[in-house]
């Protein structure tokens, strides 16, 4: 099938390369002529495992090409957006530009036998308001299709995924996408991946319910670390030991210094705003809740560092280990350890950061940060050592073959490390939510 992706970002490119990886011939169309000519040459402009692989042999079969001309979608029978819905400057909804942007720009060059696809996170009700659009102006129908994608994942999500969702239009028009949408994931549909076939406002709502009710499930966590730091209990074993709860499950219940990212944060602020519009914002009032929670993380990792000087960060070194708001990715949009490592600067902390993969994006947000990218060299000279990405380097640190001086302090940000073996490496050794 020949298929066109709109926006070549994160889940545009891995899309476009994943579906070429499939046998489908695709062009990926972007307006950043500079991410075009990287992918055009076979360079993943993030940080992504397997993508290079597949972005490279997706190349040389010539199934897939990128390019900044919308014309060249016109042979192309479906086509995915997949543009980003960043958080409104002003306010917490969503901004929907990119997305009416690219439909704006489709619109001329659709034929009555074309599928748009939807894949980017949108409010409730946008699908339904873009059909109207696509209907006026062309016999195109819409579907929406979220993503369920997890960075450092992300090219087996796409090839393999773990569900499908399909919000179609009713009647034969819906039946119709709906078939086109199987073909296109045939290999997947083929070994038996759950298919759920909706409407438009249920398919909007699976993959932003979705993300509140993970990012509800890490503060739910994160709140119990709040407790347990006053009481003596570790969250760690509480973690575990409610996990075993089959209705409850230990997958996302990792206290630590919360989550980032250029999903949860502002999808579940966009889903509060958006019920609010429909008069119904008391249904997600506590979103904001969790959102606090999620951000007081970060204020008490800051609060153990300056603890750790006895209120005296100024000119004191810092390693923060780890930028990226999670391991196996260079993203670093609102990351909780890039954010703590601005905070200590702010304090007058001598800071020294380090990340396997995103240091560079780091560097052009706050260059006023020192970063190193050898990990014993950050660590050197370090009276407090903050771990804040469980990158697997980080880890497998063997603190025995550091030097431990009798103030020295490891402040585990996500609850990744051995405690016992580091306190007798002779550290003094402190967990979120852990005595």
């Amino acid at each position: 099938m020949k298929v066109s992706v709109i926006g070549c970002g994160y889940l545009g490119a891995v899309h476009a390369a994943a579906m070429a990886e499939l046998g489908h011939s695709v062009v990926g169309v972007d307006v950043d002529a500079g991410k075009i000519d990287l992918l055009n040459a076979g360079f993943a402009p993030f940080y992504e495992p397997g993508l290079p692989d597949i972005l490279a042999s997706a190349l040389r079969t010539g199934r897939l090409r990128f390019t900044t001309d919308m014309s060249e979608v016109e042979d192309a029978r479906v086509h995915f957006i997949a543009v980003g819905t960043p958080q409104q400057k002003h306010s917490a909804a969503a901004d929907l530009r990119f997305v009416e942007a690219a439909i704006d720009s489709l619109l001329p060059f659709l034929s009555d036998a074309d599928l748009v696809v939807g894949k980017s996170t949108v409010p409730v009700g946008t699908a339904a308001r873009l059909a109207e659009i696509i209907q006026r102006h062309s016999g195109a129908t819409l579907a929406w299709n979220p993503e369920f994608l997890r960075e450092g994942f992300a090219v087996d999500d796409t090839i393999a995924p773990d569900r499908l969702v399909y919000g179609v239009p009713p009647g034969i028009r819906g039946e119709q996408a709906a078939a086109m949408l199987n073909e296109v994931y045939e290999s997947a549909v083929t070994r038996g991946t759950p298919v759920v076939v909706t409407d438009y406002a249920t398919s909007e709502l699976v993959k932003t319910a979705a993300n509140a009710f993970l990012a509800t499930k890490i503060s739910f966590i994160n709140a119990m670390a709040e407790i347990a730091e006053v009481t003596g209990a570790d969250v760690t074993q509480l973690a575990d030991a409610i996990g075993y709860d089959a209705r409850i499950g230990r997958r996302f219940l990792n206290a630590g210094v919360g989550f980032g990212g250029g999903c949860l944060p502002k999808d579940i602020r966009a889903f509060t705003a958006r019920a609010e519009e429909l008069g119904r914002g008391e249904s997600l009032a506590f979103l904001k809740e969790i959102d606090a929670i999620n951000l007081r993380r970060r204020d008490r990792v800051v609060e153990l560092v300056v603890d750790a000087f006895d209120s005296e960060p100024f000119r004191r070194r810092v390693a923060v280990l780890g930028l990226s708001f999670k391991p196996d990715s260079d993203d670093v949009r609102d990351s909780p350890a890039l954010d703590v490592a601005v905070r200590l600067h702010g304090l007058g902390a001598d800071v020294v950061a380090t990340d396997p993969e995103a240091i560079a994006n780091s560097r052009r947000l706050h260059p006023q940060l020192t970063f190193e990218a050898d990990i014993k060299a950050a660590l050197e000279g370090a009276d407090v050592v903050t771990v804040l990405t469980e990158w697997k380097q980080f880890r497998d640190i063997d603190p025995s073959l550091l030097s431990a001086g009798t103030d020295r302090t490891i402040i585990d940000g996500r609850n990744c490390l051995d405690g016992e073996a580091w306190r007798r490496a002779g550290w003094t050794y402190v967990a979120l939510g852990r005595a």
